[in-house]
């Protein structure tokens, strides 16, 4: 099939891209460089797909581009693109609402002319607020304007599905990690700091649980979301990794792979972040067959031996 991937160079984009064109699908990956962190970076993301001959990358805007050449024969849209992290969005609410709740009404009113088959929407648990630890029938009361941008976006979808029939799918993930992970994500600056020997900005108490996400399980159950169109169509899913951990858990596990100490530097919570998350998935097993199969102790390793590598570290 061919398909469109918004936020192609990011984390998630950048690894979906890869794995559409492995198994054989055509992909219009587009990524408008937003300066949210280095450019280099995303352009890194990008290297191994860009020779692949089955895709074809487009620098641009989804605010602004001109999305109807773009959705020529496009069967499958797979919206990653947003612009994401919690303290920013308290201080330019403009960039957050314009990326993610303009632009996504702007790809489902292209999708909608265009007559494609599935907009698979990727959205987050921020949604569900201070915690997140119920199914996807749980209460939708975000503590961040990211999170209140992203539901807005959520609700554009099912305003179209419901005004248009545009057919749409909600995949809603969880602190998802791993090899490319942002720079800004807090396991990448944990990890970097304790390579580097700096302080690790420790926010809170560290007693904050996560329901972590590996970005392996992560593309699975987003291309089970596609291939599972005649039970994925009007839905929403959780997308978690099945296993919960606390920050001062992790800096324990990070410590023991780094063979160091982190230096921690105490700060109070901020705002907007979430106390505890834990992703109830059974929705995404009972209907896509989704099963998460990384644990927290294998996909952090993973982590740690990109980021040394990507420091010149080894492995």
């Amino acid at each position: 099939m061919k398909c469109i991937v918004t936020g192609a160079a990011g984390f998630i984009g950048s690894h979906l891209c890869e794995a559409l064109v492995s198994q054989g699908h055509e992909v219009v990956g587009i990524d408008a460089f937003i300066p949210y962190y280095p450019r280099a970076v995303k352009e890194s993301n990008l290297q191994e797909v860009r020779c692949r001959p089955r895709f074809a990358f487009v620098e641009g805007d989804l605010r602004t581009v001109d999305l109807d050449p773009l959705m020529d024969g496009v069967e499958v849209v797979f919206h990653l693109a947003a612009m994401p992290g919690l303290m920013r969005s308290w201080s330019d609410l403009d960039l957050y609402s314009s990326c993610n709740i303009l632009a996504t009404q702007r790809l489902l009113e292209a999708a909608r002319c265009h007559s494609v088959a599935h907009f698979i929407h990727a959205s987050t648990s921020s949604v569900y607020g201070r915690n997140a630890d119920g199914d996807e029938a749980s209460p939708l009361r975000p503590v961040s304007p990211y999170g209140v941008t992203k539901l807005a976006a959520e609700h554009l979808c099912l305003a179209y599905r419901e005004n248009f029939g545009v057919p749409v799918t909600i995949l809603r993930y969880f602190s998802v990690y791993g090899p490319r992970q942002r720079p800004d994500m807090g396991y990448h600056i944990l990890i970097r700091s304790i390579l580097e020997g700096r302080p690790f900005p420790l926010y809170g108490d560290g007693e904050q649980t996560r329901s972590n996400t590996f970005i392996r399980d992560c593309i699975a159950a987003t291309l089970l979301a596609a291939r599972r169109r005649d039970v994925a169509l009007g839905e929403t899913f959780n997308v978690g990794g099945g296993q919960v951990v606390s920050l001062n858990e992790v800096i324990a596990l990070v410590e023991k792979l780094a063979g160091r100490k982190a230096r921690i530097m105490r700060r109070p919570p901020r705002p907007g972040d979430q106390r505890h998350t834990r992703a109830d998935i059974g929705k995404a097993h009972k209907l896509l067959g989704y099963e998460p199969t990384t644990p927290v102790t294998e996909g952090l390793r993973a982590q740690f031996e990109w980021q040394m590598s990507m420091l010149g570290h080894g492995p």
